[in-house]
């Protein structure tokens, strides 16, 4: 049915066969899932296996070497061919394993970043998993989300949605649940009584029925209209395929004069002309692009087992080049378990640990005028915190009996203070029924909600008289007593003068010294109820009840991670929006700031230029009050200055800085639909001691990548030289094609791909940030690949040169083979003591440990095994042109191989003692 916003809500429920009040049954929602799948758009950016098989036999390099092996078939070299075309087979393949691990892992990253929904199920509120809603869900709505799935409003509490991305209109469209009468088929922009899949909650509440899910949705429509769209590379492969092609210049230049001078020599033109394509084959890493993207999502990969979920893949080449964190204080440096601490009421500081002894015996006679004033104002104060209020109380799932919060973490700690003290939210709800609201927004930073008075709860004594309506509001101390003229001392107001103002302010500020949330809560008589639009009215003429303070404690694990960050080179920075003396204490405890800190808050950023934001935003590490314009300053001023920053944020309002970052964070847990889609990445735990291991992966990934291409260069080169070389030394045709592929398949897949999942180094941490546009061959990484080829060259071709010289290379066709085979397995097994030199780094395999890494030495063994088996088994031996070496030319060959080796070690050693990376 298209046409859900002509029905009345009691049709919709009823023609979806849901319950208003209880929502579906498990069992029923359980079979609707099966009836109608997933509730997600269908993926049509994986690639089909057919499809990267067929990417990898069209790719240039390859279409060569079967242009190779047709020519090699019409000229009856049948065995040739067939070695080739199984080359060409065994390369495809390996391709095809590389890059479709990497689409499968990158596709079951983005599965996982799947927004949480509270829906009513069973006559419970419940989250769960977006993926699991169903037509016929009852799903909340509330400001910040994602809308999961088009729906019906069925309740609308000043809900206004921005459905930009459905219709291109940006002034957000106000919903409510009444029946729309058309004569025809209403467009989308139209239907205000409905909310549909990707558009954005940006103010009021709601609830809706969920009508449609999946590629059913209005959004499923557009998407089933969309071609594929081709994934743009990352920055790091869009450099290794300029790499790429300036190699293959290079090649096909060394590749001529190696093709030239073997005809001037009066070799075969046919093996030559298989050769000098062998060569090319060899010379270029068409390989790097596959690695690339497989280091890259199994680094993801590893960082979700660490609780950091990768959005983004390009975002992991950056995370090794983070200077700044910028990170929030609540849930991210702190545990995110606020506590109520302390209640103050009426010039009264009350512990509410003492309160929690005696129970609700002592707030039951509150509203009497016989009572105390501050237990009276006390009892006030509780159930405007509880009423003041979104979060839900709902049983615990362990079966604890315990209850639990769902919604925000402060708005969560009130109602579970109050319940502790004996007052439910939902048995007050019934008393005073919520009839308006002006919702929290970071400009106000407060909320107000609107009450009807039952007369027949009428308590002997009620502060707001006969007033039909009453108004509770709370949120930050200093905007609240802006607008509150009065405060409550326990049975009349008083003006709120000087002195009663200093008092509340020395309570606010000796509570946020401690470390700890101060909320203030008001109270106003209404005699009227706002009309709609209008609900920040009532936050006029307000009477003071009290503070609450709220402990969030530390994590414990973020020191740690601070210590480890300052070490790295990487400055820890706290933005928040709490009070600065809260921001200062947890900064302080953290190591964050010490005691001579600067802080500023957001009045002083909102007179500060850009320019002169930049002259301090080096040695300020707390930031206070901060509106989001505030954070967009703070990053843009970080960038100029020449830093790479990560920005951690959970509500619509840090989504700009979280997208102006070069690392946008979101939080998992607390973090709003629209923060995480603005997000490159998401903390799955909410903590900041993620960031700091995702970081460390970051460098782990990058460092392997250079490796990488540090190993397979210079070994390329290595081959090189040697075929360049030969010439010149009066030597005959060193390697045969088929050898060079050999050499090029084994030699550049297993080890390549072990380099992929090489630990992090020792030290990886205790280094200054890497620039991300550093040229590939910095930090002396040319200068290695230039020194190792040639000295693999060098060794290959010396061992040749010393068994075929005293012949004076006149060789019978036995001995030319043996003679090339021994080039063909030095050249192999230097290689393998390449891969082994330089994956550890600067520091030595002897103290990083050859089994620190299994996945490489059983490719180096491996590898290892087939050169013998090419080398001593019959029918390799005669399709390689091999002969069997004796002792001592294996040992010869070893030997040459070990020099490689210890050559690295040497140069590791002089790096170590210069400092130098």
């Amino acid at each position: 049915m298209s046409d859900w916003y002509r029905l009345e809500t009691s049709q919709v429920l009823q023609e979806l066969k849901s319950d208003g009040a209880a929502g579906l049954s498990a069992a029923e929602a359980e079979r609707r899932l099966q009836q109608y799948g997933l509730n997600e758009l269908v993926e049509r950016g994986v690639k089909s296996p057919w499809r990267i098989l067929w990417e990898q036999l069209t790719a240039v390099m390859v279409l060569i070497l079967i242009i190779a092996a047709v020519v090699s078939a019409f000229l009856g070299d049948w065995e040739d061919t067939v070695v080739i075309l199984a080359i060409v087979v065994m390369n495809a393949l390996l391709g095809l394993t590389q890059e479709y691990r990497a689409e499968k892992a990158i596709a079951a990253l983005k599965k996982l970043a799947v927004p949480t929904v509270k829906v009513r199920r069973d006559g419970h509120v419940q989250e769960i998993s977006a993926r699991e809603l169903v037509p016929g869900d009852l799903v909340f709505l509330e400001a910040g989300n994602l809308v999961p799935a088009d729906g019906r409003v069925v309740e609308s509490v000043n809900l206004r949605v921005q459905e930009a991305a459905l219709t291109g209109e940006s002034e957000p469209i106000e919903k409510d649940a009444a029946a729309l009468e058309a004569d025809g088929e209403l467009p989308i922009g139209d239907r205000r009584n409905m909310v549909h899949s990707g558009t954005v909650i940006t103010y009021g509440r709601g609830l809706a029925v969920v009508t449609d899910t999946g590629m059913k949705t209005q959004l499923g429509a557009i998407a089933e209209m969309l071609q594929t769209v081709e994934r743009e590379p990352t920055p790091l492969q869009r450099r290794l395929d300029q790499l790429g092609r300036t190699l293959a210049i290079v090649a096909l230049v060394i590749v001529g004069i190696v093709f030239v001078l073997g005809l001037i020599r009066g070799e075969n033109i046919e093996l030559m002309f298989l050769t000098a394509i062998s060569m090319a084959v060899a010379a270029v890493p068409e390989g790097l692009p596959a690695v690339v993207t497989i280091a890259l999502a199994l680094g993801s990969q590893r960082m979700l087992k660490r609780r950091a979920l990768i959005r983004k893949l390009p975002a992991v080449e950056t995370l090794g080049s983070v200077t700044v964190i910028c990170s929030d204080k609540t849930g991210t440096l702190t545990e995110n378990r606020m506590t109520v601490t302390v209640l103050d009421v009426a010039g009264e500081t009350l512990d509410i640990d003492t309160l929690l002894e005696h129970g609700r015996p002592v707030l039951e006679a509150d509203l009497s005028q016989e009572t105390h004033p501050p237990k009276r104002t006390l009892g006030l104060l509780v159930r405007a915190m509880a009423l003041c209020n979104d979060a839900v109380l709902e049983p615990a799932q362990d079966g604890s009996g315990d209850l639990r919060a769902i919604g925000d973490p402060t708005e969560g700690a009130l109602v579970v203070a109050a319940a502790e003290l004996g007052f439910m939210k939902h048995d007050l709800e019934q008393r005073w029924r919520r009839v308006a609201e002006a919702p929290f927004t970071s400009e106000r930073k407060r909320m107000t909600t609107v009450h009807l008075v039952d007369e027949q709860f009428t308590e002997p004594y009620t502060p707001w008289g006969d007033a039909p309506y009453v108004a509770f509001c709370k949120g930050a101390i200093d905007g609240l007593l802006e607008l509150s003229p009065h405060i409550w001392l326990g049975h009349h107001a008083v003006p709120l003068d000087a002195s009663l103002r200093e008092r509340v302010s020395q309570a606010n500020e000796t509570m946020a010294k401690r470390g700890e949330r101060v909320l203030g809560v008001a109270f106003r008589p209404l005699a009227d109820r706002p009309p709609a639009g209008q609900e920040e009215g009532a936050e006029r003429d307000l009477i003071f009840l009290g503070l609450v303070g709220m402990l969030d404690p530390a994590r414990p694990e973020v020191k740690e991670a601070v210590g480890i960050c300052q070490t790295a080179g990487i400055r820890p920075v706290m933005i928040t929006g709490d009070h600065p003396l809260t921001a200062q204490h947890i900064a302080r405890e953290l190591r964050i700031a010490s005691d001579g800190s600067n802080v500023l808050v957001g009045q002083q950023l909102a007179q500060m230029s850009i320019e002169q934001l930049e002259r301090v935003v080096e040695d300020v590490p707390v930031y206070a009050r901060v509106s989001p314009e505030h954070k967009l300053n703070i990053v843009q001023a970080l960038q100029d200055k020449g830093h790479i920053v990560a920005m951690t944020g959970d509500g619509v309002n840090d989504a700009p800085a979280l997208k102006k970052a070069d690392i946008g964070v979101a939080m998992g847990i607390t973090g709003t639909d629209v923060s995480k889609e603005a997000a490159d990445m998401v903390l799955l735990d909410d903590n900041f001691a993620t960031i700091v291991a995702a970081v460390e992966e970051g460098r782990v990934i990058y460092d392997n990548i250079r490796k990488f291409i540090k190993y397979i260069l210079s070994s390329n080169t290595a081959e090189i030289w040697v075929m360049l070389l030969a010439p010149f030394l009066g030597m005959p045709l060193p390697l045969l094609p088929l050898q060079i592929l050999w050499i090029n398949l084994v030699t550049d897949g297993l080890p390549g791909l072990a380099l992929a999942v090489e630990p992090a180094e020792p030290g990886t941490m205790q280094r200054k940030p890497y620039k991300p546009n550093e040229s590939i061959f910095s930090r002396g990484m040319g200068r290695q690949i230039l020194w190792v080829g040639i000295l693999i060259g060098f060794v290959s071709l010396l061992v040749g040169y010393l068994d075929g010289r005293p012949a004076g290379f006149a060789f019978d066709e036995n001995e030319t083979s043996t003679w090339q085979t021994m080039i063909f397995t030095t050249l192999t097994f230097a290689q393998m003591a390449n891969v082994l030199g330089l994956r550890t780094g600067k520091y030595s395999l002897f103290k990083v440990g050859l089994f620190s890494n299994k996945a490489m030495l059983g490719a180096v063994t491996l590898t290892i095994i087939l050169q013998l088996a090419v080398i001593y088994v019959p029918i390799l031996q005669r399709f390689f042109h091999t002969q069997p070496l004796d002792a001592v030319h294996f040992v010869e060959a070893a030997i040459a191989s070990l020099v490689v080796f210890l050559a690295i070690e040497v140069e590791k050693w002089l790096l170590r003692r210069s400092g130098r990376d």
